[in-house]
């Protein structure tokens, strides 16, 4: 349960928002997955990153609590709805942990805002769209690295639960999957010009390809990659006990 939840009034949106732990030293941002919550994306690891820190959890644009609105999802607009409640709240600097979609929109923050990031984890997030295995690009899905039936109807059900129109989720989970998958707007030169200490995490099974992660940490400067054996996207927050030791350690 988290200390507290509230809503911001942020871009048109009231977006709901959890902190849990201690307000001591640099806040960290969580960022969930596509068509998820933060208790769904974080749940397992959260115990041990708020343990002896600040952490802000936020629901973007159609998520959980926060009611979607007619503007389009797209990473660009749920970063700068992300910053805008970093003014609101008072927070000049956070760390980033971001999780698939919220990876990219973690790392959207860090390109266009450097200064408001100081250490970035990127979870599952490719910073094109051929860093994803072509059998998530063009799903079938039968592939095993993509969420079963039990997957998807833990997403219906944690939505059911919390969204202001629990009847809109298969039109909400259109406009994730479309937002997913769009055109992402960052190149080599981009990822080179990061300040931020980063950590690149992703499933030896997971959505985005292993080799596409490796670029990604010869491209950023000062970037460490972590390889979860015999793990998919669905499952790859849910691994705490190899998790939380890396994000712990990684963000001090």
């Amino acid at each position: 349960m988290p200390a507290s939840s509230a809503y911001a009034k942020v871009d048109g949106l009231e977006m709901y928002y959890e902190t849990h732990g201690a307000d001591d030293g640099r806040p960290l941002v969580l960022l969930h997955g596509g068509a998820l919550t933060v208790d769904l994306s974080f749940a397992a690891v959260l115990p041990a990153l708020a343990d002896g820190r600040r952490v802000v959890a936020p629901e973007l644009q159609g998520h959980g609590h926060t009611a979607d609105t007619e503007r389009a999802m797209t990473v660009a607009n749920l970063a700068a709805d992300v910053v805008d409640l970093l003014d609101e709240l008072g927070i000049e600097q956070a760390d980033f942990l971001g999780f698939s979609l919220g990876g990219m929109t973690a790392l959207e923050v860090a390109v266009r805002h450097p200064e408001r990031v100081g250490r970035l984890v990127l979870a599952a997030t490719p910073y094109r769209q051929d860093g994803y295995h072509d059998d998530v690009r063009t799903p079938d899905y039968t592939s095993p690295r993509l969420p079963g039936q039990a997957d998807f109807q833990k997403m219906a059900d944690a939505y059911a639960a919390v969204a202001p129109h629990p009847e809109h989720f298969q039109d909400f989970l259109a406009k994730v999957t479309k937002a997913a998958h769009a055109p992402l707007p960052w190149t080599a030169v981009d990822l080179r010009a990061l300040d931020a200490p980063t950590l690149l995490v992703v499933g030896d099974t997971d959505f985005v390809r292993v080799e596409h992660a490796a670029e990604m940490q010869r491209l950023i400067p000062r970037a460490r990659l972590a390889v979860l054996p015999d793990t998919t996207h669905a499952r790859l927050m849910g691994r705490a006990s190899v998790l939380a030791p890396l994000l712990t350690e990684f963000l001090g």
